[in-house]
């Protein structure tokens, strides 16, 4: 008896140290007299609970990049832009890229980023940009404009 005792002891002391942890560059906790809340920024909704007046969102981490926005410019030319959201790397999709340009400009039409889709998959480094809303501009050979993505970093 003292055996297992002994052993139930040990596995419930050691399970107690090995509690989940979240390491997050954004997110807060609070506390008052009815409870506590903590959370992290950008996280994907897996799951949502209401009791009618209040919402509960669960999800996983994920990075600091919205999109809220195309323009389309030209129908038949086909673009996407993804992660969705993404931190460090914006990839460029498109059916082709001979002759087209992208444009990256901040919210006070600052150009922040340019030059020509090198692939129909293009990579673009956004890590070192300033949180706040930006456009992504396609344009052809003659700037038409292609595709207008509006994007938003948190």
């Amino acid at each position: 008896m003292i055996k297992k005792s002994l052993v139930l002891c040990l596995v419930l002391t050691s399970s107690t140290g090995f509690s989940q942890t979240v390491v997050a560059t954004q997110g807060d906790h609070y506390e008052n007299a009815n409870g506590s809340i903590s959370f992290t920024v950008g996280e994907v909704v897996i799951n949502t609970g209401t009791d009618g007046s209040n919402d509960l969102t669960q999800g996983f981490h994920q990075t600091n990049w919205n999109f809220v926005g195309l323009d389309d410019y030209a129908a038949d030319y086909t673009a996407s832009v993804y992660p969705n959201p993404s931190s460090d790397v914006l990839n460029i999709e498109v059916s082709s890229f001979e002759n087209v340009q992208y444009a990256m400009y901040d919210a006070s039409g600052r150009l922040v980023l340019s030059g020509t889709l090198s692939d129909v998959l293009t990579s673009l480094q956004v890590g070192a940009l300033e949180p706040g809303s930006y456009n992504l501009t396609l344009s052809d050979g003659e700037q038409n404009q292609l595709k207008n993505f509006k994007l938003i970093k948190h």
